[in-house]
């Protein structure tokens, strides 16, 4: 796993602790702010990461936050695409570690 890969999943571990602590987990901010959207696929296969301003339809719910911290494990743990991992870092860029975290 890579220096990024092992950011992204101590600042998931972090946005758990939030949730728990009622307060707004990173995700979930960067979600209302438009910079990212998970949701659930229209097939019902899962869980869908999209960068940006995405709309979602009316009748789509947004995933609670522990299925969307596990779908984003998986993402980080599998390897399944670079740019999904850069796109969930960029989520934490105000965290100290950001700077070392995006190197590799």
């Amino acid at each position: 796993m890579t220096n990024l890969g092992e950011f992204v999943l101590a600042r998931l571990a972090e946005d758990e602790e939030r949730f728990r602590a009622g307060e707004l987990p990173q995700l979930e901010e960067a979600e209302r702010r438009g910079r990212l959207r998970i949701m659930y696929a229209d097939d019902a296969a899962g869980l869908l990461l999209a960068g940006g301003p995405v709309e979602a339809r009316e009748d789509r719910l947004p995933a609670p936050v522990a299925e969307n911290v596990e779908f984003l494990r998986r993402e980080v743990c599998d390897g399944h695409d670079d740019t999904s991992v850069k796109l969930i870092a960029s989520v934490c860029e105000t965290h100290p570690d950001w700077r070392a975290g995006r190197r590799t």
